[in-house]
């Protein structure tokens, strides 16, 4: 005699957990769109030469704009964070999970990033070190947490039972460009400085553009809950 066992079910998310997929959304789109900041040098007299040095030289502590491009990292920051947290109370599975805590290690990390400023701007100062420990301690980390991300949230879309179709096909394409541009960033750290500004802001292009796709699939994902329940 075989005892019959009953399926596995998906649980139904509730309403509160559906309704925290828009602001989630909102919170990593804006995200995307704010952490690329280095745009504001192209109407700002920084200084720098945006092909040959770092996005990091616009907030060292001794550039004019560094208050200002501090605070836009830290809301940029805090919102990536608010937004992982909020898609985090309803993650599908253990990948999902990770991946949204690999974005608020992201936030977390970003965070430090700033609380340990370049003292100067390397490609502009040549007495300015342009390893600084902890600084490029914290942007390697920065770095490792949105690969995690990427990574698992695109495992996460292939294998659990919450469809996002937007992640499971541009997840594949964005982290191999991401992860190619930031290894074409370390030039300076090995002394053979030059073009590397271009590909940073490539790689934060990128990540802009990674966000700007989760953001879609939780979008996607509450219209179609509350189109079909």
């Amino acid at each position: 005699m075989h005892l019959a066992v009953p399926s596995r079910q998906t649980r139904k998310p509730t309403r509160s957990e559906v309704s925290h997929d828009v602001p989630a959304a909102v919170l990593l789109a804006l995200t995307g769109l704010i952490y690329n900041d280095w745009l504001l040098a192209f109407v700002l007299p920084t200084g720098l030469d945006a092909r040959h040095s770092y996005v990091s030289e616009l907030y060292a502590t001794d550039q004019p704009f560094h208050a200002l491009f501090a605070i836009i990292e830290i809301i940029a920051a805090v919102s990536v964070i608010s937004g992982a947290l909020l898609a985090l109370r309803r993650a599908s599975g253990r990948w999902s999970s990770a991946g949204w805590w690999s974005l608020i290690a992201f936030g977390a990390f970003s965070v430090a990033d700033v609380l340990f400023p370049m003292r100067c701007a390397a490609s502009v100062e040549r007495s300015c070190e342009v390893v600084n420990t902890m600084h490029t301690t914290t942007s390697a980390l920065v770095h490792t947490a949105i690969f995690a991300s990427m990574f698992l949230l695109t495992v996460a879309a292939r294998r659990e039972s919450d469809p996002a179709p937007e992640i499971r096909r541009w997840g594949p394409v964005i982290l191999p460009c991401a992860l190619v541009s930031a290894v074409a960033t370390v030039g300076p750290l090995f002394g053979c400085p030059g073009w590397h500004g271009v590909a940073q802001r490539v790689h934060l292009l990128l990540v802009g553009a990674w966000l700007l796709v989760v953001a879609h699939a939780l979008r996607t994902r509450h219209r179609r809950e509350q189109c079909f329940g």
